[in-house]
């Protein structure tokens, strides 16, 4: 495994023998993360995905987790309220966001995810469109590689199918119409959920020639990025179609913009609206919902859960 890791251009010269073999031990952890089917063949049980921003400037929690020490104990705290997985980003991508440089990404998010992998039993997302944060992310414990540009930067592709290939790893394709900086300047769709599924089909297309399999592949509908309210509201009234495609859908509303528009409340009033519209998202057949407030969407799952047994 660590001369696979060397293939890819990543040496650790550093490194005791123990070090390495706790390495393998931890990486090796989780890497299968299908969706669990239960009983009355009611849909899979959604997957709740924490978000931790070490970034200066994301919308909702920027600038709170931006220290090593900060982030592992927020990683500890989503952990305890029952995070299945969770999403490292050292990028922010809200809309108006401008790039940060590739080393800051990885001063960033690197030694996060070294120390979560180091301390907790759960899965790690790399939430990243940069094909060398890919590998040293996944080089320091990172199970899925979150991509809002759906692995369409140069080398992107080249590299998730490496590593899928040769560590199993899972991809998130997102939908994005336009790039952070300039996707929320009047966007326009005939028909939103038509032209999202239609992208993303021709992206699983394009993985798939690249020898990524479909198993392997997660699909974003992307709300927010680059859409009106109403785009939004129509893709969650419609995802149905996207989980049709089989890959299965992860969803991010998490305190954005539309529960604002939708309710008239600032970011610090939308946990209620970001509640209900992770609940329409599994009714509607999400696998995986991202959220800030882990121990709240973990309780409503429950409870969505618990009744939806009860009435299959």
């Amino acid at each position: 495994m660590i001369r696979k890791l060397e293939l890819l251009g990543i040496a650790f010269p550093s490194w005791s023998l123990g070090t390495r073999k706790t390495f393998l031990c931890v990486l090796s952890f989780g890497k299968g993360i299908d969706m669990v089917t239960t009983r009355n063949n009611l849909p899979p049980s959604p997957r709740v995905m924490g978000i931790l921003n070490v970034t200066p400037d994301s919308f909702w929690d920027g600038g709170r987790f931006t220290g090593r020490e900060a982030a592992l104990a927020q990683a500890r705290r989503m952990a305890k309220e029952g995070a299945d997985i969770i999403d490292v980003g050292g990028e922010s991508t809200r809309p108006g966001a401008a790039w940060v440089s590739e080393q800051e990404e990885l001063d960033r998010v690197i030694p996060v995810i070294r120390a979560i992998r180091g301390e907790l039993p759960i899965r790690l997302s790399i939430d990243t469109s940069r094909p060398r944060v890919m590998r040293e992310a996944v080089a320091a414990g990172a199970d899925i590689i979150n991509d809002v540009r759906a692995l369409q930067i140069e080398g992107a592709l080249e590299t998730a199918s490496e590593l899928v290939h040769g560590f199993g790893v899972r991809v998130c394709l997102m939908h994005m119409q336009g790039d952070p900086a300039t996707m929320q300047t009047a966007p326009v769709y005939e028909d939103v959920v038509e032209t999202v599924r239609g992208f993303l089909l021709a992206r699983i297309a394009a993985c798939e020639a690249r020898g990524i399999p479909r198993a392997r592949l997660w699909v974003d509908p992307g709300f927010g990025f680059g859409k009106t309210l109403d785009h939004n509201l129509a893709l969650l009234a419609g995802l149905d179609r996207l989980v049709a495609l089989g890959p299965p859908v992860l969803v991010g509303l998490s305190r954005k913009s539309l529960f604002g528009a939708l309710l008239d409340k600032p970011v610090e009033e939308r946990l209620a609206g970001s509640i209900a519209g992770a609940l329409a998202a599994v009714t509607r057949g999400a696998a995986v919902v991202r959220v800030h407030d882990v121990g709240a969407t973990v309780d409503a799952l429950t409870v969505w859960r618990a009744v939806s047994e009860r009435g299959a």
